[in-house]
């Protein structure tokens, strides 16, 4: 990457427009699939780049904003910046700068061959602006790139113009204006601007996207020299921040991996964890199963502290904490929490259909906001209260105003964990005695008992003690069916839900307890003899017998899969044969991220990627995954 190149002067060509109809590799004039992706980002937003050099996915200026580009959601209305070789035929290799969120975009011609480096700046250069900044650049022969630059501003719903300055070109809408610099000339249409331009071996491109509209943008143009910096820059910033990792084990690339997707979820202003950076990929082919996940889940943001605290992020799960320690000190007394907060904190806006874009694959609708915000999930409080639990234990210990406002939130617990709920996976067909609900409230008391005895904190000790033995009993009775000899998904229901793999994980039951056992066998039948496992991939319910109010089937869960290695991983003592199956399903596992190690939130009947991308709770349940089972088989040899 270093010395040697210069910029491209008199080769360049500007303002010729693309042929007609030319898709510069675009899969069937549709979106890229959602697998053929890599993302950037700068720890305020994410953006998607396609194999064929496409940002399709950005919002900006943070993750919850609207989307600049989103070619993903549509492809003619959407928006989308692309740089990519003019001939059709090129072969393509995309891939990660070793152990950074630096992407590259490789193209092999018979001409030559080329490379794109995608970058949202960071470290001590990125910290004076924030941009998008793609270098592009000949290693071998001679070629001949395409750039198009059509933003389209709030989900394509605002107008905007676009003016060539000095520079660069600004496209300015009512609530949003950006610059685009570079030194290639540039040609304008309505919609955005082009370039057509030629680099021999050595020459390179920079184009630089970032917010404002000024009259001239010379001076923000980047030469390969200072473009240089900020790429050496960002890859000591995320080589620095990964070496904090203390993971050690089998399979540390993709945990480490894993760990630079979920840091890339991170807002750094505030502490949040969105639970992905994009809205309404589907989770079906084709169906209405579409949801913006651009926000903060409180159960999600809890499992990635625990995922972080696992590998050494303590800074990244202290500001966590902060974050939610704001959002208990907010709430008024006697009311819960929400179960998702937009990333400063503030209510998730109402869910709103957009029915001018066509969806990904003609999946509709294109949804924007959550109604599921409004749902009572009784299982956010055992989530929150583990991780709370486990960062005083390996992280720093809490404040006494903030016990004071968790223990509030334990009373309401004891108050209301007999009622019915939506739980985990967000059910729009009625609320129901949800056995992983009830199970997560017993978590939530029994790790504030835990935690009130190891601070000598003060807290109603007998009243929670009754409950969480209440709640205990309730399970085993109602929660346990003697006809399938397994635990179900919901009371006087007899369908299983992969959410009870947590019981061993969370220590309400020994992994060897015989119901625990019995459960274990029950999922792993496949999904035509009522269990839930196709070939070590893990359907979270059975959508038939479930009733989710939501049409259409999905794909196996991900997050699940993972829970299964670690449910056979711990019933392995009784079951020494489950720790070579969990290890063969875990590297099963390992097969189906993408060629840059990501994973969506679920996974289709063909291998494709369903759902959100990346998606935060499959980054950090493979981590979970990898450490025990990496733990387990050292005891073992």
């Amino acid at each position: 990457m270093g010395g040697g190149q210069h910029e491209p002067g008199d080769s360049l060509i500007g303002g010729t427009p693309a042929t007609s109809g030319e898709k510069a590799g675009r899969a069937c004039g549709g979106s890229v699939p959602i697998e053929d992706h890599g993302v950037i980002g700068d720890l305020r937003t994410v953006a998607l780049v396609g194999t064929d050099g496409t940002i399709d996915w950005l919002c900006y200026p943070h993750f919850d904003s609207p989307s600049v580009f989103a070619a993903l959601l549509d492809p003619e209305k959407g928006g989308h910046f692309r740089v990519a070789p003019e001939p059709d035929g090129v072969v393509r290799k995309q891939f990660y700068w070793p152990d950074t969120n630096v992407l590259v975009t490789r193209f092999y011609t018979p001409e030559g061959v080329g490379e794109l480096i995608d970058f949202m700046p960071l470290g001590s250069a990125g910290e004076q602006t924030r941009e998008v900044l793609r270098r592009v650049r000949v290693v071998r022969g001679m070629m001949v790139f395409r750039m198009e630059c059509f933003p389209a501003f709030n989900f394509a719903r605002d107008s905007h113009t676009t003016k060539l300055i000095p520079g660069g070109a600004s496209f300015v809408s009512e609530k949003l204006s950006l610059t685009l610099s570079t030194k290639v000339k540039l040609g304008a249409e309505a919609r955005g601007v082009r370039a057509r331009f030629e680099l021999q071996a050595g020459q390179s491109a920079v184009f630089t996207l970032r917010e404002g509209a000024p009259s001239s943008c010379t001076d923000t143009v980047h030469s390969h020299e200072s473009a240089e910096v900020l790429f050496r820059d960002t890859v000591n910033y995320w080589r620095q921040w990964l070496s904090k990792c203390t993971y050690r084990g089998r399979w540390r690339e993709m945990v480490h991996r894993s760990a630079l997707a979920l840091k890339l979820m991170t807002f750094e202003p505030t502490g949040a964890i969105v639970a992905a950076p994009t809205t309404s990929l589907p989770e079906s082919p084709g169906g209405v199963r579409n949801w913006d996940y651009r926000y903060v889940w409180l159960r999600d943001a809890a499992f990635t502290v625990y995922a972080f605290l696992r590998v050494g992020f303590k800074e990244e799960a202290g500001a966590f904490m902060r974050w939610l320690e704001a959002r208990c000190a907010e709430l008024p007394e006697d009311a819960p929490l929400s179960l998702m907060y937009a990333i400063d904190g503030s209510r998730v806006p109402p869910e709103e259909e957009l029915s001018h874009l066509r969806g990904y694959g003609g999946a509709r609708p294109v949804r924007i906001g959550n109604a599921a915000a409004d749902q009572l999930q009784l299982d956010i409080y055992g989530e929150l209260m583990d991780s709370v639990y486990l960062y005083n234990k390996h992280a720093a210990p809490i404040s006494y105003d903030f016990w004071r406002h968790l223990r509030r939130l334990v009373d309401w617990v004891c108050d209301h964990w007999q009622e019915r709920d939506e739980g985990i996976w967000e059910v729009r067909g009625g609320r129901r005695h949800f056995v992983y609900s009830k199970l997560m409230c017993w978590v939530a008391v029994d790790r504030a008992l835990r935690l009130a005895d190891k601070r000598s904190f003060p807290a109603d000790r007998t009243r929670w003690l009754t409950v969480r033995d209440a709640i205990f009993e309730d399970i085993m009775k109602s929660g346990w069916s003697e006809q399938r000899q397994a635990f179900i998904q919901a009371y006087e229901r007899e369908s299983l839900d992969a959410a009870n793999l947590l019981m061993p994980l969370v220590f309400f039951l020994s992994p060897v307890d015989p119901r625990m056992l019995s459960t274990l066998d029950g999922m792993l039948q496949p999904p035509e003899k009522g269990g839930l496992v196709s070939d070590g991939l893990v359907f979270r319910y059975d959508a038939d017998a479930t009733l989710d109010g939501i049409a259409g089937r999905e794909g196996t869960f991900n997050l699940c899969s993972f829970w299964l290695v670690e449910a056979m991983t711990r019933a392995s003592v009784a079951r020494p044969q489950f720790l070579e199956e969990a290890r063969l399903t875990f590297e099963r596992m390992l097969g189906y991220a993408n060629h840059v190690g990501l994973y969506a939130e679920q996974t289709g009947m063909s291998g494709e990627a369903l759902g959100n991308f990346p998606q935060a709770l499959t980054h950090l349940s493979l981590i979970s995954a990898a450490y025990n089972l990496d733990r387990t088989l050292g005891r073992r040899e």
